[in-house]
């Protein structure tokens, strides 16, 4: 996995534990040579992610509409920075760019990224895997609602199982690297 794609909160959020978790998270990528391609914000957990991921020498690539670019919200110290026209073609930029897509806590722009390419993986528009970290049970709730929805009717079970979901960072890198080589490789020379 060369890079990947990390959905999370542009606000802080109550708990500083997030914030915490999300700075280990940006080190530990960095340290482990794994590119971040996310949403290009400079506050919140956003911030917090880049600036680890930085300081750790990590390479760290920011996707922004350019409206909220001019509105100051661009981290501008990461390593390339994509102004883009649309929230539309900003995920499919960072989808572009990523191996995997990973989210951290976060609120209503998380979920709606993070279900866009889970959706397009289960459509097959992708085969690229999609996971939660899931520290302190953070997404539990969300997990067990769509447990319901399994339970409905409306979900697949092996599309809900195909989620990578793990309580700490290498867990869940292990998981989304077993399901990275589940995907056929093309023949060198085709």
């Amino acid at each position: 996995m060369r890079r990947l794609a990390v959905f999370l909160a542009s606000s802080d959020g109550h708990d500083p534990a997030h914030a915490e978790l999300t700075a280990a998270v940006g080190e530990e990528l960095a340290r482990r040579g794994i590119g971040i391609v996310y949403g290009g914000g400079r506050r919140g957990l956003m911030g917090v992610l880049a600036d680890a991921a930085l300081r750790a020498g990590g390479e760290v690539i920011g996707v922004i509409p350019r409206s909220m670019a001019e509105r100051e919200w661009a981290h501008e110290g990461v390593a390339e920075l994509l102004l883009c026209d649309s929230m539309h073609e900003r995920k499919a930029l960072m989808a572009d760019r990523a191996d995997a897509f990973v989210a951290l806590p976060g609120g209503l722009g998380t979920l709606e990224e993070i279900f866009e390419v889970w959706s397009w993986r289960q459509l097959g528009f992708h085969a690229k895997p999609v996971g939660f970290l899931d520290t302190g049970g953070f997404w539990a709730p969300m997990l067990g609602a769509l447990r319901g929805i399994v339970d409905a009717g409306f979900l697949p079970a092996p599309t809900l199982d195909d989620l990578a979901v793990a309580p700490d960072l290498p867990g869940l890198l292990d998981a989304l690297e077993e399901r990275l080589s589940r995907i056929p490789q093309p023949a060198h020379g085709a």
